[in-house]
């Protein structure tokens, strides 16, 4: 905490520098648990699905269903068969026994719903949104009825469509009804965000907010189908800045309750902006990080993971004129850096040191150290 000169962050973001490694997850777990026990964090909130999150949330403080559904139905991603995250969801709901509600902690997924080859359906999202409408406000403000939106939303099977991430003709986010959709999504959700002071005093905050969640992915999801049929160069870019939107709203919607613990890839939760190549061609947009940085401000914390060899992945001792491989040569096998003033001593060293080549599993550019408060590094990341 002594990384930051004021206030505890409200929102204190790990970045990883590559997914499937347990032991990456394992020395999340021990930050958290310290920052739960001696800084007071109450929501942890991970890359994983947001609707599936309220599985993991449900157990944790009230007990719903046994650890092995949870883990089987709670993440995405195949996060759930991770030992190291079902040791973090034992470890919560063991931490929350006997506590009273005001001080369990929550859990949160803040991904959208999607996989690489496509996304769902928004009907789950959306008929939630509009059946806690009809039942708190009654038809006559509604902007359609339930039947039009099953109308309009067809088969779900015809929404996830693989052949869409390379064909946008195949998408079905850009016919008539799913313009329709979208619509009537922003209208369910502005309607919702309107009735909130009599919704809220009839069911409380805690149901309005899971249904605002349900608002966030229905509008989401539908504006990731309509990319996903954009035959425009800008189309992957938008794709990407589509899902990190909706991870920044829900950041920032979690950040409302309480003080919250996030725990993304560094290119989602880093200040700077982000890039991919697909097909050789650059795709930058910015990320849930930068975004929520722009509405917090000093409250957005951001402490990126750095690595230093994955020899199973083909990442073997990194060049001495590197980030890594200035870290490599510190003699602990896990540390945390004070970032802008390891930025500062590498602005004063002859020469800079170079980007790794491994971008698949990059810790950290050097250059983009100034915008990070610190850098957890870990040696290496032995099999298995």
């Amino acid at each position: 905490m002594r990384l930051f000169p004021g206030p505890p962050p409200r929102v204190l973001a790990l970045g990883e520098p590559t997914h499937g490694e347990d032991l990456l997850l394992a020395v999340r777990n021990d930050l958290f648990r310290q920052l739960i026990e001696r800084a007071g964090y109450r929501t942890v909130a991970i890359e994983s699905d947001c609707l599936a999150g309220l599985v993991v949330d449900d157990h944790i403080t009230r007990g719903t269903g046994t650890l092995d559904d949870v883990m089987a139905g709670g993440f995405s991603h195949g996060l759930g068969a991770s030992a190291a995250n079902r040791a973090l969801v034992a470890w919560l709901r063991e931490f929350n026994e006997g506590r009273p509600a005001a001080d369990r902690v929550r859990f949160a997924g803040i991904d959208a719903p999607t996989e690489i080859t496509g996304a769902p359906s928004p009907r789950r999202s959306l008929m939630a949104l509009h059946s806690f409408l009809a039942a708190g406000v009654g038809p006559d403000l509604l902007p359609c009825t339930a039947d039009t939106l099953d109308r309009l939303l067809g088969d779900d099977d015809r929404w996830p469509e693989p052949a869409a991430m390379r064909d946008p003709s195949r998408s079905v986010g850009g016919t008539p009804e799913a313009g329709r959709l979208r619509l009537l999504a922003d209208d369910l959700v502005a309607l919702l965000e309107e009735q909130a002071p009599g919704l809220t005093a009839t069911t409380g905050r805690e149901e309005w907010d899971r249904v605002r969640l349900h608002g966030r992915t229905a509008t989401g999801l539908l504006a990731y189908h309509r990319w996903m049929a954009d035959p425009s160069p800008a189309r992957i870019s938008r794709l990407l800045s589509t899902r990190d939107r909706m991870m920044a709203g829900h950041l920032l919607a979690l950040a409302e309750r309480g003080p919250v613990l996030a725990f993304a890839h560094n290119a989602h939760l880093q200040r700077h902006r982000s890039e991919v190549r697909m097909d050789g061609v650059p795709c930058p947009w910015w990320g849930a990080g930068a975004l929520a940085a722009t509405r917090l401000g000093a409250a957005y914390g951001f402490v990126a993971m750095a690595v230093g060899t994955i020899r199973h992945h083909g990442v073997d001792t990194p060049a001495p004129d590197t980030l890594e491989g200035l870290l490599y040569g510190l003699p602990d096998d896990r540390c945390l850096l004070d970032a802008p003033r390891l930025a500062d001593a590498l602005a004063a060293a002859t020469p800079a040191p170079r980007t790794s080549p491994y971008h698949g599993y990059a810790p950290y550019d050097p250059g983009r150290l100034t915008g990070t408060d610190g850098l957890v590094y870990v040696r290496d990341l032995p099999e298995g």
